[in-house]
């Protein structure tokens, strides 16, 4: 049995790890409010850019740019994919993982090579240890990005691309529902999709007029779509990861409260039963006093 030193050392412990936890949860707070303040001036942003170039895409001729043309043999998928550089962010990156893991696995039954590019410190760890191949990984980078980073990083997938050296580009990152929900979410980078048949009838309601031609556009918007979309995946992840960090610690924080609660009444339990134990020490001898 624990004695009451022990005891009370482990709930000094828990109390300790419970400031801690409450800590970090106040810290993630903090960076929530401002990462999601980007993401949410930026979201709508980049998900009418998707909707103007899947529009522009159907009124232009598919060999107007490579980026527009599927392959016919689709034999190398590159994927970026998104996690965290750290933990303490309950099923986050695991999630990330998992689902990147399952979705090469597929591919790879199908015959198809797969290559990563590793955003966070989670993901390369991960990949590079089980001899995936990584093809570039960044970490440390969340807050730090700018439009020159996101600018090469969008190069270095296009050039791939052009070269033959991929056949097509997604992206997995964690999108942001609401602080209680984050999901892994696939995006198709490159080639650019086109809208459904449906959409394009519901689309065709509205006239558009443009200027200049649908052509010049779309020559000059598809790196700047593409662009916009990687730094969408960027905000999105980030505020999905301190939400998750959030909530990892506050459920921490509340798992001490419930631990320490538990010791003490172990705590006076024990000492209940060392008083009692004494009490009959006492009584024991002085009743053999008496008897003498």
């Amino acid at each position: 049995m624990a004695t009451l030193r022990d005891i009370k050392r482990k709930i000094a412990a828990v109390r300790k790890t419970r400031q801690i936890t409450r800590a970090m949860n106040m810290v993630a707070a903090a960076k929530l409010r401002k990462v999601q303040g980007r993401m949410e001036g930026f979201g709508p942003y980049a998900k009418k850019f998707a909707e103007v170039m899947s529009n522009l895409s159907q009124r232009v001729e598919a060999d107007i740019h490579p980026l527009l043309v599927p392959r016919e043999s689709v034999t190398n998928v590159e994927l970026m994919v998104f996690t965290a550089d750290r933990g303490l962010c309950g099923s986050f990156n695991n999630n990330l993982i998992t689902r990147a893991e399952k979705w090469i696995k597929e591919l790879e039954r199908k015959g198809i090579k797969t290559s990563l590019v590793c955003i966070g410190k989670k993901a390369r760890d991960y990949f590079v240890k089980r001899g995936y191949n990584v093809r570039e990984s960044h970490v440390y980078v969340y807050g730090k990005v700018d439009i020159s980073f996101i600018n090469d990083l969008s190069r270095k997938m296009i050039n791939r691309y052009l070269q033959g050296e991929t056949d097509e580009v997604h992206m997995l990152f964690m999108e942001f529902v609401s602080m209680a929900r984050q999901v892994p979410k696939f995006v198709k980078l490159i080639p650019i999709e086109r809208q459904r048949e449906d959409e394009v009838i519901t689309a065709a309601r509205t006239e558009y007029l443009f200027e200049p031609s649908p052509e010049e556009l779309v020559i000059d918007l598809l790196p700047k779509h593409i662009n916009v979309q990687i730094y969408n995946a960027f905000l999105q992840n980030e505020t999905s990861e301190h939400a998750a960090r959030m909530a990892a610690m506050d459920t921490a924080s509340k798992n001490c409260g419930d631990l320490i609660n538990t010791l003490t009444l172990a705590f006076n339990k024990a000492r209940q039963a060392s008083i009692t134990a004494e009490l009959m020490d006492i009584v024991g001898g002085a009743e053999a006093l008496r008897k003498a």
